[in-house]
């Protein structure tokens, strides 16, 4: 079994709060790595599961053992529960672990009943750096789903197919999304086309039939649970006109290329938005991996009028990281030229050009390196 990186973060977060929630997408591997450790493991989507526990609350809290309840957002009466026993002994720590796939109904349940009682902690796909330096492109191609083909390739495409089918038939709707299953998978594909680019909710009602407001809603869902990013745009007193709308992206490359109707990588780099996929390929690796190590960040994108623009703004609070991304194993110095003005344009403090190179170079303006190196950069 492959060690998840984050699960040094999980333990740490158990040593200081009563409970913790290991948010992520449904199949990113939440069930295996809980399951690591020593403790009563309830799958809260069963309903025998949640009889069991009901009848043996009383005996389960008193025990020394951490109590595991997966898809804990299914049974919303377990967290008054929880709150309870925390409340009865407050200064026992690691108590609870609460895996959730949608972060929107978990952490309303959390803010009404757990706040101030409970650490977060997101679990990605598999990252990059979980796997041989050699696969960077098969993760790209297949995503990080542990069953999605990274670690057996005959299963991308099918799994994606079905893993998206299921959510758009069963659980979106169930989680409250007000669509159809046909409506979510046409917007599933529409997003695939735009990927990468400025979000125009306008534009896609139209294709659906559909109001923006009623889009954007949608959207937020899709977020919400853990399949879409959507980046702001970055604000900053400049004497130019910015880019106001957000970019969203598809978070696993392999749902994305899935969508795209992609078999094999002669195929990825021969359709016209690799780069697109590559740009958010690269924003995953590099906030899946601040997640891994609890860094507390904000994402965004920076584009002025007349197409100055930074792939990836990072704000960590210390540090405001201009991140650009090329699908090249040679960038220009006009690419590098062209970043660095754009990064002055923020006050960046650390500026990254990621690329397919070999080399890393460095000088007192801009580092330009590959996404192995800059992973380690970047902290």
């Amino acid at each position: 079994m492959i060690k998840r990186k984050i699960t040094n973060l999980v333990k740490n977060e158990l040593k200081m709060y009563p409970a913790v929630a290991l948010l992520g997408p449904r199949q990113s591997g939440k069930t295996t790595l809980a399951r690591g450790f020593d403790g009563n493991y309830f799958d809260l989507e069963s309903e025998s599961q949640q009889l069991k526990l009901d009848m043996q609350w009383s005996v389960v809290t008193e025990e020394k053992k951490l109590i595991i309840l997966d898809e804990a957002q299914a049974w919303p009466q377990i967290f008054s529960r929880i709150r309870t026993a925390i409340d009865q002994n407050r200064k026992k720590m690691g108590r609870f672990l609460l895996l959730g796939s949608v972060s929107p109904i978990l952490m309303r349940h959390v803010s009404q009943s757990l706040a101030g009682r409970l650490g977060i902690v997101e679990l990605t796909p598999f990252l990059m750096d979980e796997l041989p330096k050699e696969k960077i492109d098969d993760i790209w191609l297949y995503g990080g789903f542990p069953d999605g083909g990274i670690l057996n390739r005959r299963h991308f495409g099918k799994w994606q197919k079905n893993y998206l089918s299921l959510l758009a038939q069963r659980d979106l709707p169930n989680w409250g999304l007000p669509a159809k299953p046909q409506t979510i998978q046409k917007l599933l594909r529409m997003i695939a086309a735009v990927h990468g680019q400025i979000w125009n909710a306008s534009q896609i009602g139209q294709s659906l039939g559909l109001n923006y407001q009623t889009i954007n809603s949608y959207l937020d869902y899709l977020t919400g649970c853990f399949l879409i990013r959507r980046l702001e745009s970055y604000s900053t007193n400049i004497r130019k006109r910015l880019v106001k709308s957000p970019k969203v992206y598809w978070r696993d490359s392999g749902l994305l290329h899935s969508l795209l109707r992609l078999k094999n990588k002669d195929e990825l780099f021969a359709q016209p938005n690799v780069g697109a996929s590559w740009e958010g390929f690269v924003i995953e690796q590099i906030t899946g991996k601040l997640l891994t190590m609890g860094v507390d960040f904000e994402t965004y994108f920076f584009r002025t009028s007349d197409q100055y623009e930074i792939d990836l703004v990072l704000d960590t609070g210390k540090t405001l990281w201009a991140i650009e991304t090329k699908l090249t194993s040679n960038p220009s110095a006009g690419d590098v030229a062209a970043f660095a003005k754009a990064a002055d344009m923020l006050k960046a403090d650390r500026k990254i050009l990621i690329s397919r190179t070999t080399e890393h170079l460095e000088n007192d303006k801009v580092i330009s390196t590959n996404l192995h190196r800059a992973m380690e950069i970047i902290k």
